[in-house]
């Protein structure tokens, strides 16, 4: 079982920017990444990066965030740029070692406790 640990959320204004950090049981080696939920709306996939490193990210972050990974220290990562008050939500980190999911849907066998992010303008 893969477990998750989200941490570097906060307040922030509209323009500033926050790294969020997932700390990862084991090697992830597989496909790993973010998504979030705001009161109200459905889940949104955010970015993702696979064992291969590809990058994928959904267009309302694209340019804006990078999701990275180091693999030695089983940490997940996701820059926030240019920040907006729409990106106010509660991101969670994934993992999906089975690969039942493609990589990019925002859909994981795993997740963490998720860590809130609120942008004010």
């Amino acid at each position: 079982q893969v477990r998750l640990l989200e941490s570097g959320g906060g307040s922030v204004q509209a323009g500033g920017s926050l790294k969020l950090s997932c700390t990862v049981s084991e090697n992830s080696n597989y496909c790993v990444g973010w998504y979030r939920q705001a009161l109200g709306n459905e889940r949104e996939g955010v970015a993702s990066i696979d064992s291969d490193g590809s990058t994928k990210y959904s267009d309302s972050v694209k340019g804006r965030f990078t999701v990275s990974k180091d693999n030695a220290k089983k940490m997940l990562y996701l820059q926030m740029n240019s920040l907006k008050p729409e990106d106010t939500a509660m991101y969670y980190c994934g993992a999906d070692p089975y690969r039942y999911f493609h990589c990019g849907s925002g859909l994981y066998n795993y997740w963490g406790q998720g860590t809130q992010v609120t942008v004010s303008s």
